[in-house]
């Protein structure tokens, strides 16, 4: 699996960070957002363990750090559970748009309350799974028992070997909040309670509640002797192999499978199918396979090369592998041939070598590096060939391009 850094917009304008863990080669069977426990973070044991063991089962997860912890900006003493909610939410987005809607929310402690309450708003949502999950916001006020209290009403608490200050609003929203057996356990989502029986910091009472509130499907799993922050390895993999397994009932669906190509592809062809109904396209060439997408800022989910990318790519693979051979066949000592390609639309005015073009044009330009003792005048006979290559002269040509429709299947 592959951990790649991410940033994003939360929901009140702050910038969020978060890590996104995905399978090796094969396409995700199903995308997940995991929410961490209070005042931990993205980077913590569980939420590191449980999402990239979630991505070697083939379920990409996006892990990140809620408003003012770990990387993402923002107060923490002043972000309460509906900022939790409304990041959670963002984040949803976030992979909704450049990867695919998450279909698996997966919460850990006060996340799980949080996942519970954004799913409310998710109808991509299809499954939510609790660790250690308290039934209410306010359980959380349990653990500032002796807290100072400052004369602006700020509360001064000590947690996890932090100090942290809270607001005087953050405390009265905890108090207030409208997360009654987190608002009925997700309302109709199919519903994982994980918990600990001897949970120090959440009690088994609160599993109970949550479990009570939901209706079916509902599980509950015990952890038997692990705690509350799964410190232990193999608690972490346990609860990513049992998620993995139940969720697999709900979400994998959520992924549109490739669309089965011809049996027979003629040489010289290549075959096209839609992965989803935006940009998300694979491709077959023989017994090739890959991906084509847009990026997330055009409403892909910049899962492979877009079109103009593959454009330039076939250009400069068809100008290396053209230099490869001639230089072979002159016996020129090119030890390395690399090539930059870039596509820009511009105006004729503006490019000096569009003489004769008027309006806008478009320019492909390609940097090519030639390494190895090379004279020259070899390396002014290797930029002459790198015009000879064949793609360069089908692009040039003004190919005919015929398009017909096949009756359908």
């Amino acid at each position: 699996m592959s951990s790649s850094k991410v940033e994003f917009a939360g929901t009140r304008g702050n910038r969020l960070a978060g890590v996104m863990e995905l399978p090796d080669q094969a396409a995700p069977r199903a995308f997940a957002v995991f929410a961490h426990c209070f005042a931990c973070g993205k980077n913590s044991l569980a939420a590191t363990k449980i999402s990239r063991a979630l991505a070697s089962r083939g379920i990409a997860t996006l892990r990140f750090d809620f408003t003012g912890l770990g990387d993402s900006e923002g107060e923490l003493g002043q972000a309460g559970i509906t900022a939790n909610v409304e990041d959670l939410v963002a984040a949803v987005h976030r992979m909704g748009a450049t990867q695919g809607q998450p279909s698996l929310l997966v919460g850990h402690s006060l996340g799980g309350t949080a996942a519970l309450l954004a799913a409310r708003q998710l109808p991509q949502v299809k499954a939510v799974c609790t660790i250690g999950a308290p039934a209410t916001a306010k359980h959380l006020l349990r653990q500032f028992k002796g807290a100072m209290v400052d004369a602006q009403g700020d509360w001064q608490v000590k947690l996890g070997g932090r100090d942290l200050s809270l607001s005087a609003e953050f405390i009265g929203e905890l108090s207030n909040h409208a997360s009654d057996a987190a608002a009925s356990a997700g309302l109709g989502r199919a519903l994982l309670v994980m918990h600990a029986p001897h949970d120090q910091v959440v009690g088994l009472e609160q599993a109970h509640a949550l479990f009570s509130a939901a209706s079916h499907p509902r599980s509950f799993v015990s952890l038997d002797d692990a705690d509350h922050l799964l410190t232990r390895g193999a608690d972490a993999g346990y609860v990513a192999d049992v998620v993995s397994a139940w969720a697999g009932r709900y979400v994998d669906a959520a992924v549109q499978p490739p669309v089965p190509g011809p049996a027979e592809l003629p040489g010289g062809s290549v075959w096209i199918g839609e992965r989803d109904h935006a940009f998300w396209r694979t491709m077959r060439a023989g017994s090739h396979l890959l991906d084509a997408d847009e990026p997330g800022e055009l409403g892909g989910g910049d899962r492979g090369p877009g079109p103009y990318d593959l454009l330039l790519m076939s250009l400069g693979a068809c100008t290396s592998m053209t230099l490869r051979v001639y230089a072979k066949r002159k016996g020129y000592s090119l030890h390395d041939v690399q090539a930059v390609l870039r596509h820009e639309r511009l105006h004729a005015q503006d490019c000096t070598e569009c003489d004769g073009r008027s309006g806008r044009v478009e320019r492909i330009t390609r940097e090519i590096t030639l390494q190895g003792p090379l004279s020259e005048e070899q390396r002014s006979d290797l930029l002459r060939v790198a015009d000879l290559c064949p793609v360069h002269r089908t692009l040039e040509g003004q190919p005919v391009i015929v398009t017909r429709l096949n009756p359908e299947r």
